[in-house]
């Protein structure tokens, strides 16, 4: 069990850090909210280390190392630490989860770049659709086609963020756009990144990421029915909230530039009583065949960790000792350069 004190911390965490999970969880039973805002409190601690830190390589090994001991059942002396630990014990969380937003975060660290919107939904994958994922495991949720489709709610939310983000993460010296997409603009990415604009062509680049991202909110919908009814209002919340992030982002013809999208306390709460409605709706319609569709091939091996832990795949593990490697060999040679 997560301790009080701890859980009140992570809720006052994410009260400030995470506007729209926080208004979301609203609608979530106790018995999953509580474990989820100490999730999400973690993960925003990790997020916001490595993003927000100089030493973003350090940042992740030192996370590693706060994994690995949170996994060995002596977490760090932190209330994320401690009530992350809580939730490893008592829903048995599949360490390949948490260990692909490490490495998610490991590519932010390295300034990894994607050269198509496969990469884009890679990296996706790791840092927000593996939170989808453990999301499943604190409701109870391993069934495959489920989780599918809270990978494609994960996707989404984080394909709305980088929309939203092109110009803040342009100026931070950041870029999350497909390349292939700016060559296709007639673009470099070094002419972006040193005279950030909305151009035509940034705002055409914007609008494909948010049709990528709504064709994949209407695909996580099927999986919703899957969930525990007394949590569907508060993930259909998640899903309308983060693309009211998107409605803005239209309203403001596409310019995250010179913008930053966001959703007002009034559409929030309009947004909750529809979510409300929807989740009330699951039960008298039909189940959707595309909650049977395949997952997308970049967050299948989330899928597999997280309804089968003991057949996951070994191969994400190596991955992510391989670039771990790379950071510790950077972070030497930084080392010995300072000598």
């Amino acid at each position: 069990m997560i301790a009080p004190a701890d859980l009140e911390h992570c809720r006052a965490v994410i009260r400030t850090g995470s506007l729209s999970f926080h208004a979301a969880s609203k609608l979530l039973p106790a018995s999953v909210r509580d474990p989820a805002l100490a999730l999400y409190a973690f993960c925003r601690l990790a997020d916001d280390e490595v993003d927000e830190g100089n030493k973003k390589g350090r940042a992740v090994l030192e996370l590693q190392d706060r994994l690995d001991l949170a996994y060995a059942g002596v977490p760090k002396n932190a209330p994320e630490d401690r009530a992350f630990a809580a939730i490893i014990e008592e829903f048995d969380m599949p360490r390949a989860l948490p260990e692909a937003l490490l490495e998610g975060l490991a590519w932010d660290a390295v300034e990894r770049r994607y050269t198509d919107l496969s990469g884009v939904r890679a990296y996706s994958a790791r840092v927000a659709s593996a939170v989808g994922a453990m999301m499943c495991v604190l409701m109870r949720v391993r069934d495959p086609d489920a989780l599918a489709r809270a990978c494609d709610l994960g996707v989404a939310m984080q394909l709305t963020n980088i929309a939203r983000d092109v110009g803040e993460d342009a100026r931070a010296g950041r870029i999350y756009l497909p390349l292939d997409w700016l060559e296709d603009a007639e673009l470099t990415e070094q002419e972006f990144l040193s005279a950030p604009s909305a151009s035509p062509q940034i705002k055409r680049c914007v609008r494909r990421l948010l049709a990528e991202a709504n064709r994949l909110y209407i695909r996580s919908e099927a999986g919703i029915s899957a969930l525990p009814m007394a949590a569907r209002s508060g993930i259909f919340a998640a899903r309308f909230i983060y693309a009211g992030i998107g409605g803005a982002l239209i309203r403001q013809g596409y310019d995250s530039v010179n913008y930053r999208a966001r959703t007002t306390k009034t559409q929030k709460l309009r947004l909750l009583a529809k979510s409300a409605v929807r989740a009330g709706g699951t039960l008298v319609m039909p189940q959707s065949p595309v909650i049977y569709a395949k997952p997308l091939p970049e967050v299948a091996f989330l899928v597999e960790a997280a309804a089968s832990p003991a057949k996951a795949n070994d191969g994400r593990a190596t991955a992510l000792i391989q670039i771990l490697a790379d950071l510790k060999a950077v972070e030497a040679s930084k080392g010995v350069a300072a000598e």
